[in-house]
Order: C-alpha cells, then structure tokens, then sequence
C-alpha cells in the first residue's frame, strides 16, 4: 500500500507502508544508529515521535520474544511496548534470521498499531532534518490527520509509572527513582549493584520515604512540564540527599537548580556520541536519545559542567561544587549501545555513604 510522509514545511516524501494501518502525527525525528531498533522502538523517551533511522537495511535480525527476567521486566525491550508513534527507513528485509527472534518487525509494528513506510531516501530527509531542524510530521496511511506538536502536552505523565513499585527489597541501600519514563536496563542496573530501588510516579510526594539517594530517570518531551517533580527534586537536595540522574533526569537536576534548558535544533539519538569529562578530559563514546539540553551559562556559580559532547560542545552532564549531586544527559546503561560509561552506577553507589 502507498504511503506518504508530509513534513510541516510542505515537503512530501512517498513509500510503501508495512506496519499498522492508521494514520499519525508526530515529531519527525533521525536515530544514526546501526543497531538495536526493538531496544530504541521501546525506549519510552520515544513518545509522541516519528522516527527516522538513516542505516538502510532493517528489520534483517527480527524481533526477540517476550521473556521477562528476575525482577519481572522483559529482557529485550525498555518498556511494555513500541513507544514511538511511527517509524521511517530505507529498506525494509522481510526474511530475518537470529537465534532470539519470534517474528518479523512488520508483524511487530502491525500488532502494536504502529505506521511504518520503507522505500524513502532517508538520507534526503535526515539532511533536510539537519539543516532547518526536527519539525512536525505526518504519516499518511489511510485518511489524512492534522499537524500535532507532541511537546506540548505532559509526555511524562504518559509513560510514567501508575504506582509505587520496590524491586530487590533486601538492597543494602534504598533509593527512591522517579519513574518519567524509564528504560528497563536502568532498574536492572541499579538492582545488580545492590540498591533496593523504590521506583515511583513522576510527580509522587515521597518526602515520607526512607531512602538514602534519589535517582531521576530518562524520559520523553519538554522537562519544564514536569513542576511537580522538579520541586520535589529541590526539596530533596536541600536535605543534602544524594541525587543521580540521567538523560531528562540531567535536565530535570538543572532546572530543580535554578538553571535553565532549551530545545535543540535537531537533537542527539544515536549510538556513537563523543562526551568528554571535563575534569579528567578523557572522552567515552555514548548512546544518547534527547531533543533538549541544559543551559550551562544559566547555572548557579555552584555547580560545573561534568560532560560535555565534541560533536556540538553542547552539555552532557552537570555536577555541584561540593554536594552529591550529579548528572548526566548520555545514556550509561546503553541498550543499544555502547556500556563505556557504566561505572557511573558505581559513582552513585559510591556516593552514598
């Protein structure tokens, strides 16, 4: 079936759909990685996105099943389910073949509802993304849809966790994760280092927890429209409690800091980002999946960049003076991608005394 991707800027790009039949609207976004689509498709920082992956050929290693691990969460995805809203590339291979795979991706995408086109020159369109910006996007399957701006609206509250959940009671050390859209592999992370991680809603009250550090997740959209859980992260850096964050947890830290983010022009969702610590100045290649950054000229005297990208100079990671409070905007616990910088999970383990 004839497909069609139109960008806000009146550009239309043609293709043939092999996933779910409805039409969408979303924030036509590029990923330059070469691998790990079941793992990106899931990652809930995902939400209210159409996206755009520039390797040519996917869907050749299928997709893996449904097992769950130890802590209940499934081994091979971030998530419950496909979190983006629609999905561009080049090339779709419907023979796959890997040890782990159950079905075909376009089998996948059908069952979820998700829209897919293949046969597009997803190199024209990332080089048009690049030069004038991520902007807004429709996929036209069936009957056409308006132009929606997934930013917004509170993305948060749409893949945070509903309740309070513990995993690994008996850890040695509670920490408290605000849940803005967590990816699986971070809770396991955590777990395999000994936490007991009392994993929570965005905009939960847990001042009457018992915990010894606090960790902010990744997660999709603007962070200024999560109030409540910034001012729940001020109020827990006053008590001098260890704090962690990652990805929008990054954003969310600076803003709770009296800092400030903005938008990037086209955004960093990759799997090769070149992030220099700047006090060591040694550089770790990252994944990364983000459309904002933090403003390091709007911070407080008190707090230094911790990470910042080669690529753009933009920030990856803040840090305070002398309280344990740290951050970072890339993605240490990888999937997909690479696992250089997960000994930041030991960092926080170490923080906390």
């Amino acid at each position: 079936m004839t497909a069609k991707l139109v960008l806000e800027d009146g550009s239309v790009f043609y293709g043939e759909s092999f996933g779910g039949q409805s039409s969408i609207s979303g924030e036509v976004v590029f990923n330059t990685g070469m691998v790990g689509y079941p793992e990106a498709f899931t990652d809930p920082s995902y939400k209210g996105q159409i996206l755009v992956l520039t390797y040519p050929l996917i869907g050749n290693y299928g997709v893996p099943g449904l097992e769950k691990d130890e802590l209940g969460l499934l081994k091979n995805f971030e998530s419950e389910k496909i979190q983006i809203s629609g999905l561009i590339i080049a090339d779709y291979s419907k023979e796959f073949s890997h040890f782990t795979a159950v079905r075909s991706l376009a089998d996948w995408l059908k069952e979820s509802k998700i829209p897919a086109i293949t046969g597009i020159d997803t190199r024209a369109l990332t080089k048009k993304l690049r030069e004038k910006g991520v902007m807004l996007g429709k996929l036209i399957i069936s009957d056409d849809v308006c132009f929606e701006d997934p930013n917004k609206w509170n993305l948060v509250e749409e893949v945070s966790t509903e309740e309070r959940i513990v995993y690994n009671e008996k850890g040695k050390k509670r920490i408290v994760l605000i849940d803005c859209g967590v990816k699986n592999n971070i809770i396991r992370s955590l777990v395999a280092r000994g936490f007991c991680v009392i994993r929570v809603p965005w905009d939960y009250d847990f001042s009457k927890e018992k915990f010894d550090g606090l960790f902010i997740s990744n997660g999709p959209g603007d962070p200024k429209m999560c109030a409540a859980t910034i001012k729940n992260i001020a109020a827990t850096m006053e008590k001098g409690i260890p704090v962690f964050g990652i990805c929008l947890g990054n954003q969310l830290l600076a803003l709770a800091a009296g800092g400030d983010t903005y938008k990037l022009k086209y955004g960093h969702r990759s799997q090769n980002q070149p992030c220099t610590d700047q006090q060591t100045k040694r550089c770790y290649i990252t994944t990364q999946n983000h459309g904002f950054a933090v403003d390091m000229k709007k911070m407080p005297s008190d707090w230094k960049e911790w990470f910042r990208n080669e690529n753009d100079c933009t920030n990856e990671g803040i840090m305070h003076n002398s309280k344990p409070f740290m951050s970072c905007q890339f993605h240490p616990e990888a999937t997909p991608g690479p696992v250089d910088t997960e000994f930041l999970f030991d960092k926080f383990w170490e923080m906390i005394k």
